[in-house]
């Protein structure tokens, strides 16, 4: 077992890989009576072409997702009810590049560990619960293809990427989960689900030697192999410049994406995902200059905002909300990115945007859920989460109007629209 501590924000990390590949990692929270286990593997809506025993596989859109939702049946019955027979509030989801299950619970927490443990290790499908499956999946996907939230941002994707699985909704479609079989899955979970592509994170106040034990009690001895996986090609050219869709909305709504560089993993996935945000707070937050003048003319109102995303291959900055002059909008973006470039960031504005963010991160170590899910992402992208505050200390202004310059530009904007019927 080895413990890092680090002395810039007070917390203590036990961590130990198993004989069969399997990273655990304990954070101690002893004044708590929550108890929370993250169980997660590098698997999600991306990974749809992979290379098991030498032969590439190509599987239906949304397997991830579906797989996720099987997981929980067992020969006994629903893991699920157990869980919560158990005192345990369960619950799992997947994300383009990671699947994850979890529970949290004040009493019964070793006994819910290897239920969890168990039944995502061991699968269980048979053709029949795998066909009604596609009933109740197929029903949440034409659920949430008329919600106007998701249309705009899947749309926004298809316009700026063309070849990256990453434009595929996660869930797939019902055309897509039709192709899915009891058979298909097993490969899936055979490839994917094995520990050396797994983590295990547990938060709270619970021995570590004893977690690591009970790992080695339950799962399989053997880690399995390196999957090969195949994200597809893509081009730093968009797709399409525009996307328009008509729904019943009361206001129109926008997106307007911008491609960027992509980042490899490792530390500097860490600090351009600091950067990013950095840049996305300096040049869309609510105390920004654009924000602000935006506002104060009534052209957007609080629904406005932006984000910065980073998957396998890709990474993206978008901006949105209600607004009936999204084009107008798009535009400005553009032109306060080339204005902040060429003029400069206010150092106290720069320094006072910084420090928020830096206490945003500092606050999501208060969250069970927050701590293990950013260790989690940080080992499958080869870094560690918990060096922020040495990071910033290494990013600059002029980092951060880099940014800006080389991303936020007209030639990488796609504009996504949903106006009223």
């Amino acid at each position: 077992m080895n413990q890092s501590y680090y002395e810039r924000i007070g917390e203590s990390v036990y961590q130990e890989v198993l004989p069969n590949g399997l990273l655990v990692k304990v954070v101690l929270r002893p004044s708590h009576a929550k108890k929370y286990a993250f169980f997660s593997t590098r698997y999600g809506g991306m990974d749809t072409r992979f290379c098991l025993n030498g032969k590439w596989l190509d599987t239906p859109a949304g397997i991830a997702h579906y797989l996720e939702h099987k997981m929980f049946d067992t020969k006994e019955g629903n893991a699920l009810q157990k869980l919560a027979k158990n005192g345990a509030e369960p619950n799992a989801f997947t994300s383009n590049a990671m699947t994850g299950y979890y529970f949290d619970s004040t009493d019964h927490f070793e006994e819910n560990l290897k239920i969890l443990l168990s039944f995502v290790s061991v699968p269980y499908f048979t053709e029949e619960s795998v066909a009604k499956e596609q009933g109740i999946i197929g029903q949440e996907i034409r659920m949430i293809e008329d919600n106007p939230d998701w249309q705009i941002y899947v749309r926004m994707m298809k316009a700026l990427y063309s070849g990256t699985t990453a434009r595929i909704p996660i869930a797939g479609t019902v055309e897509s989960i039709s192709h899915i079989t009891a058979d298909t899955l097993y490969q899936c979970h055979k490839a994917f689900y094995t520990p050396a592509n797994m983590m295990l994170t547990v938060v709270g106040n619970v021995d570590p030697i004893h977690v690591f034990d009970l790992a080695r009690e339950v799962l399989p001895r053997e880690s399995g192999p390196v999957i090969p996986r195949d994200y597809g090609t893509e081009p730093m050219e968009v797709a399409q410049r525009k996307t328009k869709l008509a729904m019943e909305v009361s206001c129109p709504q926008f997106l307007a994406g911008f491609k960027c560089q992509p980042v490899p993993d490792g530390e500097e996935y860490l600090r351009m995902n600091l950067v990013g945000d950095l840049a996305c707070d300096i040049l869309l937050g609510e105390s920004s200059p654009l924000y602000l003048r935006l506002y104060d003319e009534g052209i957007i109102n609080t629904s406005f905002g932006g984000t910065y995303e980073m998957m396998p291959g890709i990474a993206y900055l978008y901006a949105g909300g209600e607004c009936k002059e999204p084009q107008r909008v798009a535009a400005e973006i553009v032109g306060e990115a080339e204005r902040l470039v060429r003029e400069g960031v206010d150092t106290a504005f720069y320094e006072r945007t910084r420090r928020a963010s830096i206490g945003a991160n500092l606050r999501g170590l208060n969250s069970f859920e927050n701590i293990a899910v950013c260790l989690t992402e940080g080992y499958f992208h080869g870094y560690d989460p918990l060096r922020f505050p040495q990071m910033y200390d290494s990013i600059t202004k002029e980092d951060v109007l880099r940014f800006l310059k080389d991303n936020i530009v007209e030639n990488r904007m796609v504009l996504s629209e949903i106006v009223p019927k």
